[in-house]
């Protein structure tokens, strides 16, 4: 039985990744009667103990913010199930993006209250979104521009459909934009976008970015 399919009552395992000692203890406390805690304090390593632990939920906490967010890209990159949480000091309308664009189900304050944490779990391995109220207009927004899922027409060769982020990363290899320029805009690492590359690469049957750039000046896109 899955974690999102648990009864109430079955413990979940929740990988908690911070660099503060303090962060790290307050948070298994809080989940000593829900979950069976791991934790990591280091990217990196949270993300190698990712690939290890399996766990039901990640809770992503890294100063400065940027690097939860890497760690998340990194870990729902290599885990598209991964259910991840990144919590932060202060709650930023850029960030919140960002970290959804990066994979994460929820951001959270580290101000949250921790009665409320075992509730957020169970929210989020039912599918439900763990995000401040005041930014779900933001998120709105943001959904409203952002593009979804795309078709390129090749000729004889019929269509391809994209991901939506195989999409931006086309749109910047269009722009002639490097992997690192790529990186910083999407805010993923330089080793998601080479996969999301190569994937476009496979998709495409292309196997150099001049071939790729080639075809690209050829499809019509929609």
């Amino acid at each position: 039985m899955s974690a999102a399919a648990a009864p109430a009552g079955t413990r979940v395992r929740v990988l908690i990744a911070s660099e503060q000692a303090a962060t790290r203890s307050g948070i298994r406390l809080a989940l000593a009667n829900e979950a069976d805690c791991l934790e990591s304090d280091d990217p990196d390593d949270a993300v190698a103990a990712a690939m290890d632990a399996r766990a039901d939920v990640y809770l992503v906490d890294f100063d400065p913010p940027r690097r939860a967010i890497r760690a998340t890209a990194e870990i729902t990159s290599a885990l598209p199930d991964a259910v991840v949480v990144v919590m932060t000091r202060t709650v930023h309308d850029d960030e919140v993006l960002a970290a959804v664009r990066a994979g994460a189900a929820g951001y959270l304050a580290q101000t949250i209250d921790p009665d409320r944490l075992p509730h957020v779990i169970r929210g989020v391995l039912r599918g439900e979104a763990a995000i401040p109220r005041r930014l779900v207009r933001v998120m709105a927004e943001e959904l409203r521009g952002r593009p979804g899922p795309r078709q390129l027409r090749l000729g004889e060769r019929g269509r391809v459909v994209l991901t939506a982020r195989e999409s931006e990363v086309v749109d910047g290899l269009r722009q002639g934009l490097s992997t690192r320029e790529m990186s910083g805009l999407l805010g993923i690492s330089e080793v998601t976008v080479r996969r999301h590359v190569s994937a476009v690469h496979q998709k495409l049957g292309t196997a150099s970015r001049a071939e790729l750039a080639g075809l690209l000046a050829d499809c019509a896109s929609r």
